[in-house]
């Protein structure tokens, strides 16, 4: 099975993931963000740097969904090849920090790269509000985060809440994580995989 966590920057999905891999036995994918070589600059000048940034992370992605459909064992995945043409990309867009001759090429390009790969089994939405995730981003301390506009926070909830609503082919659940903390409160993890076992396992299983 193919599961991705989902979710605004700061919301939690790379400690959930760890976690849910952990303790499922599952595999785990990450976002490779740290390597990607546009990141730093981008967060400087976006106009200028969105276009490769969002290209480098289709092909990660990509990358990441052909493995994860080839594997066998089940796979958590770090965010997906969706999000970032309807949430990042799009916002870009929608902000014309992206022109549309970029957003054009962007998507006949994953166009091309959907034909090969699946959608997940289930999506798991992590719902944080922008101070939540604020608070998340300055706790982890990567400093090419610290000056992440509030309003580019504020626009990729957005996006998220309009895409969530229309996932079809996977099954979905959400978690409000603004007052959870399921890295440190193990009521807080257990609701969230006593969700994953009645949605994948059955009640009874």
């Amino acid at each position: 099975m193919h599961i991705a966590v989902t979710g605004n920057i700061g919301s939690g999905k790379t400690t959930l993931s760890t976690k849910l891999a952990q303790h499922y036995g599952w595999v785990a994918e990450f976002e490779s963000v740290a390597d990607n070589p546009y990141l730093s600059d981008f967060y400087e000048d976006m106009p200028r740097w969105a276009f490769h940034l969002e290209l480098y992370f289709l092909k990660s992605r990509f990358k990441q969904a052909v493995g994860i459909k080839e594997r066998e064992e089940t796979t958590v995945q770090d965010r997906t090849i969706d999000e970032g043409v309807n949430i990042f990309a799009k916002n870009l867009k929608d902000t014309n920090v992206l022109s549309d001759r970029d957003w054009d090429n962007y998507l006949a390009l994953y166009g091309h790269m959907k034909n090969f790969i699946s959608s997940p089994d289930l999506i798991i939405y992590l719902r944080a509000n922008t101070p939540k995730l604020v608070k998340q981003i300055q706790k982890r301390g990567r400093d090419y985060e610290q000056t992440i506009p509030i309003k580019y926070l504020e626009d990729l909830n957005h996006h998220y809440e309009a895409w969530i609503s229309q996932i079809t082919g996977s099954k979905v659940l959400i978690f409000d994580v603004n007052e959870m903390d399921f890295e440190h409160v193990a009521e807080d993890f257990a609701t969230i995989t006593e969700a994953i076992d009645r949605e994948l396992f059955g009640l009874f299983s």
